[in-house]
């Protein structure tokens, strides 16, 4: 089964080039089978990583919350299970 975490952050203003910077420096556990990197409006951005997994509930490697003075709030994480490509 293919899993997709999604992390999003934003950061304090002005700062997002210095977010995104931290957030491709990242190291994980172990390697994905993908990771794209995107940047937004308002600063923000968001890593999303695809995995080989049992069941959406495996337990995975995820990016952890930068430093605090360099966020606005929280990072928000959802996770998503494939189901698969086309229409």
């Amino acid at each position: 089964m293919r899993v997709a975490l999604m992390w999003e952050a934003r950061a304090v203003q002005g700062r997002s080039a210095e977010l995104l910077e931290w957030a491709r420096a990242q190291e994980l556990a172990h390697e994905p089978v993908r990771r794209e990197t995107f940047r937004a409006a308002q600063d923000r951005v968001l890593v999303m990583t695809w995995w080989e997994a049992a069941d959406a509930s495996a337990e995975l490697p995820e990016l952890p919350e930068p430093a605090a003075d360099l966020i606005t709030r929280p990072v928000h994480r959802w996770r998503f299970e494939s189901l698969g490509t086309g229409a």
